[in-house]
């Protein structure tokens, strides 16, 4: 079985991957491309010599120059300990809890205080939809709110005490 040289190439940039630095790159694919090459080499008329030689250059240039998100296998292995088993897991992110969804009862107060304050939340239904959504962030906008276009408690309060665009007030 002969292996042509130019195969080599889509090899060596899979195994050369490991690492996110360029110097962890370089490390691992001269690494990895010499036990790749040796093998090639034990099976081909190349010999293992050379071909751990020619894998090691070609996996550590080729390490080098690739970015991890071209391809990523993820930390080298002396990152990770002897074995890797013994890395504690990461910690899980928290995240809030999302809101609950408002009932239609108060997705229609809001449109219809919307409405009434110049805003067009499109038809009072109770159906919270896109042209519900612009309204609220025109809302937002224009009172100083954070603009997300939800629904909450804080909105709703907002909305309730909004005076109509041109009233007066004494």
């Amino acid at each position: 079985m002969k292996l042509k040289r130019h195969a080599l190439l889509p090899v060596l940039l899979t195994i050369s991957a490991c690492g996110t630095m360029p110097e962890e790159r370089a490390i691992s694919g001269a690494g990895i491309g010499a036990a790749s090459g040796a093998i090639v080499g034990a099976v081909t008329s190349l010999a293992v010599g050379p071909g751990a030689l020619i894998g090691a250059l070609g996996g550590g240039l080729v390490g080098a120059l690739t970015d991890k998100d071209q391809v990523n296998m993820g930390d080298p292995a002396w990152k990770q300990g002897s074995t890797g088993a013994n890395k504690p897991a990461p910690a899980p992110i928290a995240r809030a809890a999302p809101a609950p969804a408002p009932d239609r009862e108060t997705v229609a107060g809001i449109q219809s205080r919307l409405s009434y304050l110049g805003y067009n939340p499109g038809p009072v239904d109770g159906i919270y939809g896109k042209q519900t959504a612009r309204a609220i962030r025109a809302f937002q906008k224009d009172h100083g709110l954070e603009v997300d276009g939800q629904i909450s408690t804080s909105l709703e309060d907002h909305v309730m005490v909004a005076p109509k665009a041109g009233a007066y007030s004494i």
